[in-house]
């Protein structure tokens, strides 16, 4: 099918009363990371079922290169679903070959591309060894290998880093990057913020259903407000306070951090820290993915909103 993009254009899922998705919509670019990130209950794993074929939307499209999503396209795709999906009393590499040639690889294909992707996932030693008698890390390595096996024109993965130990996340996060630089648009799902900052290009964050914010890594995190750190050895509690536009948000002995409104002069907040003695730190700094994250999911705005600095600088569907 060669490089394209996979659309998810305005899908919406009730289960009676209760509202999955609405209006979901976001995109993900040939040869992109894209990290979808929100918590439990938020929408993920329905609108990953729902791209699969597994569910079927009440309303919207799925769509690859322009086109709406069929069944030979659903083939191309390499899923690896949250709650895993292999056969427990089957051998590592007859279900892999298995697989394989369900995708339509020739029994040739199908058992070099085993051999390859089980020597790449450091379990070419398990290969005849039943799926229940693999540890929880190393039945998720064959889960992986059970997603690239077809050689997949797109890859949806579902909490593939859940449960990893730091070996094997490094393993798989080089396989997801060689992947998107092979042009392959890749979509995954993680509650490991910091993983998902380092890895991805593009980041969407889901709550209660709705798409609230969409953008690139260093877009998001500039949306944040604007944070200094201070350290100053001989400053007192209470130093920053009552200097204009100026919020302190923690203040750990000598380190102060503080949120700073877009009118604030950090020349002031200088002078002022200067006052107390020394000053060995005085630097600017963006929220991290994590904070940002915490910040939009967690907040008690009416629901399909966002701060108003993320609406101003990053795409949002409300």
């Amino acid at each position: 099918m060669g490089d394209g993009r996979l659309e998810i254009d305005r899908i919406s899922k009730r289960y009676g009363d209760v509202v999955a998705l609405r209006d979901t919509t976001f995109d993900v670019r040939p040869g992109e990371l894209f990290g979808f990130v929100g918590s439990n209950g938020a929408g993920k794993t329905t609108t990953m079922r729902i791209t699969l074929g597994v569910l079927a939307a009440d309303s919207g499209e799925v769509r690859w290169n322009g086109e709406r999503i069929t069944l030979e396209t659903r083939r191309r795709i390499g899923y690896m679903p949250e709650e895993r999906g292999l056969y427990p009393k089957m051998k590592v590499g007859e279900q892999l070959i298995y697989l394989a040639r369900m995708h339509g690889l020739s029994a040739e294909a199908a058992r070099r591309s085993m051999a390859d992707w089980t020597e790449r996932l450091g379990v070419a030693h398990r290969q005849g060894d039943d799926v229940q008698n693999l540890s929880l890390g190393n039945q998720q390595r064959v889960q992986l290998a059970a997603a690239l096996v077809h050689d997949p024109s797109i890859l949806v993965l579902d909490e593939p880093f859940s449960g990893l130990d730091p070996i094997a996340v490094d393993v798989m996060s080089d396989v997801l990057l060689d992947k998107a630089a092979e042009g392959i648009p890749v979509v995954f799902s993680s509650h490991q913020l910091e993983l998902v900052e380092r890895l991805c290009h593009r980041v969407g964050i889901i709550r209660s259903g709705q798409m609230v914010a969409i953008g690139e890594v260093d877009e998001l995190r500039s949306s944040g407000a604007v944070e200094l750190v201070v350290v100053a050895p001989n400053a007192t509690t209470g130093w920053a306070s009552g200097l204009p536009g100026v919020t302190v948000r923690e203040q750990d002995g000598a380190r102060t951090v503080l949120e700073l409104a877009d009118d604030a002069d950090d020349q002031v907040v200088l002078h002022a820290a200067l006052a107390t003695g020394p000053v060995t730190e005085f630097s600017r700094r963006r929220p991290s993915l994590t904070e940002l994250y915490r910040e939009v999911v967690t907040q008690e705005a009416s629901e399909g909103t966002v701060p108003e600095s993320a609406q101003d600088k990053v795409g949002v569907t409300a």
